[in-house]
């Protein structure tokens, strides 16, 4: 990966530390030099995203490049987090991946309806993981052209 994603920030959302660890380790495997923030639920997510709670003091002209993102969630849902960053200025341009477990179609449609870019299922062996994690970070973190560079959201 190239070393200029060192400097932009993915926000993963998941609730379960064995699927949050996996992905961490594939995303090390994979090489990518990005800061990865984690959050295990909706509401730590949003804090995060729009600096309240225990994310006061942050920055929130920093934004993530990208916010890989459970729907599963406890408190709040992965659907309600991505109805709320679409709803908000600060975050609506945020680029959003919907990474679960679920293969319900109703999900993929709600998550579309909602504004996700991307649907994607957890992969389930490690070896697909870390390809997904090397798919993502050239994708997401490579050619893809963001609204949000250098971690800086940009005013219109």
């Amino acid at each position: 990966m190239n070393t200029k994603t060192i400097d932009k920030v993915i926000l993963l959302v998941e609730d379960n530390p064995d699927d949050q660890e996996l992905a961490l380790l594939a995303f090390k495997e994979a090489n990518i030099t990005s800061k990865i923030i984690t959050c295990s639920d909706g509401e730590e997510a949003l804090d995060y995203l729009f600096a309240t709670g225990m994310y006061a003091d942050r920055d929130v002209r920093i934004m993530p490049e990208v916010m890989l993102l459970d729907l599963k969630l406890p408190k709040v849902d992965g659907f309600e987090v991505l109805k709320r960053v679409r709803e908000d200025p600060r975050t609506k341009l945020l680029p959003v991946v919907v990474l679960t477990t679920s293969s319900e179609q109703k999900d993929l449609v709600e998550s579309y309806q909602l504004g996700t870019n991307s649907y994607i299922r957890k992969p389930v062996d490690f070896s697909k993981f870390i390809e997904f994690a090397q798919q993502f970070g050239s994708y997401w973190l490579g050619l893809n052209e963001s609204p949000i560079r250098r971690g800086v959201r940009r005013e219109n």
